[in-house]
């Protein structure tokens, strides 16, 4: 029993001393060297808010791409599809001067000619449209001269003369549906090509080609293509816009002409 009793008063100052030795440890330290252990540092930029907080990693500049870069960087094809846009833009400019109304049916001269049929003066009507420069004049010219056949005549050469002159401008616009239709097949195969450069070089490295490997051809193989679409939809734009402008501009044509020769009309019926 007095054993026991020793034993556990001895269990007792040992444990006294060691709480003390432990408190006396944790009395001395400093505060720094029980914080917690620094992370890494990101070696990503970041940017910072007007507190000093971390923000997102700064996004890369965009101002290596322009114009210039896309121009220069679809190669040889890419120089072609910038010749094309030249070829399209002259187009559109001389359409743009050609394709008006005091090239078809000028509605002084259509005046001028009816009122001269009106009052029977029919050989000054024919020299005027003689010297005139218009598909109306051109018409008139064709067509009046042929009033001794009668008026089923008259109507033929008519029809005959302005669906001529049509057939003529189509053929020039026609040249703009060519170009918008080229321009994405020549994009298409710079596109091709570009991903030839690509997979050559992921043939040559044996697969284990790096992005910068395959962005070289990957990058020829998108700027055909936009330069392609850049060039096709005006030009298709362009191509229908004329169509249209020329078949309303034929119409009036087709329906002044038939005003100024209606005297003519009337006077072959009075003679049957």
């Amino acid at each position: 029993m007095n054993i026991s009793i020793c034993l556990l008063s001895i269990l007792v100052l040992l444990a006294q001393e060691n709480q003390i030795d432990t408190s006396g440890v944790d009395a001395l330290l400093p505060a720094a060297e029980v914080a917690a252990p620094v992370a890494p540092e990101d070696t990503k930029p970041f940017t910072t808010d007007a507190g000093g907080a971390k923000a997102k990693p700064a996004a890369k500049s965009a101002a290596g791409l322009s114009l210039t870069v896309l121009i220069h960087g679809g190669g040889v094809i890419g120089y072609t599809i910038i010749l094309l846009s030249f070829i399209s833009a002259a187009l559109v400019i001389e359409h743009c001067l050609s394709i008006q109304r005091r090239n078809f049916a000028p509605r002084v001269f259509a005046d001028e000619i009816q009122k001269l049929l009106q009052q029977g003066q029919f050989a000054p009507a024919l020299q005027k449209c003689k010297e005139g420069n218009g598909i109306l004049a051109q018409t008139l010219a064709e067509s009046m001269p042929e009033f001794e056949f009668g008026w089923e005549a008259i109507e033929g050469k008519a029809e005959e003369t302005m669906a001529e002159h049509a057939n003529r401008y189509y053929r020039k616009i026609e040249y703009l549906n060519l170009i918008g239709n080229i321009a994405p097949m020549i994009g298409l195969l710079g596109t091709v090509v570009g991903m030839v450069i690509a997979f050559n070089q992921l043939s040559e490295s044996e697969g284990y080609a790096s992005a910068a490997d395959l962005a070289g051809g990957i990058y020829i193989a998108l700027v055909t293509t936009v330069q392609g679409l850049l060039v096709a939809i005006p030009a298709l734009t362009a191509f229908s816009y004329f169509g249209n402008r020329i078949a309303a501009l034929m119409s009036e044509t087709a329906v002044a002409a038939e005003k100024c020769l209606t005297p003519i009309k009337k006077g072959l019926l009075k003679k049957k």
